[in-house]
């Protein structure tokens, strides 16, 4: 009977005090802000370079046991680097995380990928995706849902705000949808915020017309990608024949 005792009372000690030790004793609700933070730290990892924040993204379906289900939120934020500097980038970006993330980048058989643990089992991840195109996901793995993720709000409009419009008003074509923000707690506190917005067929070529507001010196132009930094914010706008998607972000320093 002591022995039941005395291993109960252990039990509700550790369940209220013990750190995690696996994935799924953290919810998905308490892994989000762990998750927005790990965002803002990138974005001041990267803050030389053209960058965008992607809109969480929450994919439920996964198993926890085989009655429990779960989901899983990533984030992401797109670089646009000069082509053939990604594994530097990278580097850089790895060598300006927190020292507790053990960030390092590896070279592979498909290239270079970086790697790093934001704690409570949240996961960093970096790799190219294209010629001067570089993208760093943060991961939960699939958890219980618990409350649910709260998606940071949109925050003050910024510098980004009107450096778009002018993008916008520059490019001449009609507005496809509506103005998007998302956004991420910088680590030194303010906010990360990327404004972004669709665009018809513009009425003139998007790299001419763009060149003025990048100073004559693009960080990237490609037929797919135009990018470069004006008054403090990254613009990335991306190229197709039916339309461009244009970002603006404001980003974090260090």
């Amino acid at each position: 009977m002591a022995w039941a005792v005395l291993l109960a009372g252990l039990t509700w000690f550790s369940t209220r005090n013990d750190p995690p030790t696996v994935r799924e004793q953290r919810t998905l609700a308490e892994a989000g802000p762990v998750v927005d933070g790990a965002i803002g730290e990138l974005v001041a990892a990267a803050s030389d370079a053209v960058l965008a924040l992607a809109p969480p993204e929450i994919d439920r379906g996964c198993r926890i046991t085989p009655f429990a289900d779960g989901a899983t939120l990533s984030r992401e934020v797109e670089l646009a680097v000069p082509g053939g500097e990604e594994r530097a980038v990278l580097e850089r970006v790895a060598g300006r995380l927190p020292a507790t993330w053990r960030a390092g980048v590896r070279v592979t058989t498909d290239g270079p990928r970086l790697r790093a643990d934001a704690g409570e089992f949240v996961v960093v991840r970096g790799r190219p995706v294209a010629d001067g195109r570089i993208r760093l996901t943060v991961d939960t793995g699939c958890r219980l849902v618990g409350g649910g993720y709260v998606r940071p709000g949109p925050g003050a409009a910024g510098a980004e705000a009107g450096v778009l419009a002018e993008a916008l008003r520059t490019l001449g074509g009609s507005a496809a949808g509506a103005e998007t923000a998302v956004t991420a707690p910088c680590p030194g506190g303010g906010l990360a915020r990327t404004a972004w917005s669709g665009v018809g067929e513009p009425t003139v070529s998007p790299q001419a017309a763009l060149a003025p507001l990048a100073g004559g010196a693009p960080v990237v132009e490609t037929p797919e990608v135009y990018a470069f930094r004006r008054d403090g914010v990254a613009l990335l706008a991306d190229l197709h024949p039916d339309g461009i998607r244009v970002a603006a972000t404001s980003g974090c320093t260090r």
